[in-house]
């Protein structure tokens, strides 16, 4: 069976020019989602990978509309193998049942975690560089007197929470921090 899965990031946008392709090339259930690819779930996508069967083929238009990301992307296409389900791509002119396409997607794999390994890399070298400059990694520390403001205020029963966030210029996880730390303190 062919499956055709579409996508466009908002409800502006319009699903027609896709669906008219995957039905031109054969597509027998078009799964239909309209959300952004940033978001994690997409229910029709998930709707897609139960229906499918091993010997079935996911078509889409673009890669783009399959994946969020390179890593998203090459972990669908590693299930979709997995199940032993095809996945052609019309704009790309990819097929994973061919050799060619499967030495495209090994390649774009390739390239992904080429890119990871830069950034690890390119961090590394980063803090390198601060640390024998004097300087650390990670967030600047907070002014200790902003930290005991934050804290009275908090004790005072005064101030919201959000209230003492934004007038000390801390976070929420850090504010409950520096009360954990005062507690423990306390108990020992």
């Amino acid at each position: 069976m062919i499956i055709g899965y579409t996508r466009v990031s908002s409800g502006g946008q319009k699903l027609d020019r896709q669906i008219d392709l995957l039905k031109e090339q054969g597509a027998e259930i078009i799964y239909e989602e309209i959300m952004t690819g940033v978001n994690p779930k997409r229910p029709e996508l998930e709707k897609l990978k139960i229906k499918m069967r091993k010997g079935d083929t996911v078509m889409v238009e673009s890669l783009s509309r399959l994946g969020r990301s390179t890593k998203d992307l090459l972990k669908l296409m590693e299930e979709f193998d997995e199940a032993g389900v095809t996945v052609v791509s019309l704009k790309e002119s990819i097929d994973t049942k061919t050799p060619t396409g499967r030495l495209i997607l090994t390649f774009i794999s390739a390239l992904s975690q080429f890119e990871r390994d830069l950034i690890v890399q390119r961090t590394k070298e980063g803090l390198e560089a601060a640390r024998a400059r004097g300087r650390g990694g990670g967030r600047p520390k907070k002014d200790p007197e902003v930290l005991k403001l934050a804290v009275s205020m908090y004790k005072s029963r005064n101030y919201t929470v959000d209230q003492i966030i934004k007038k000390c210029g801390i976070s929420r996880g850090r504010l409950y921090q520096e009360l954990s730390a005062l507690n423990e303190q306390k108990t020992n």
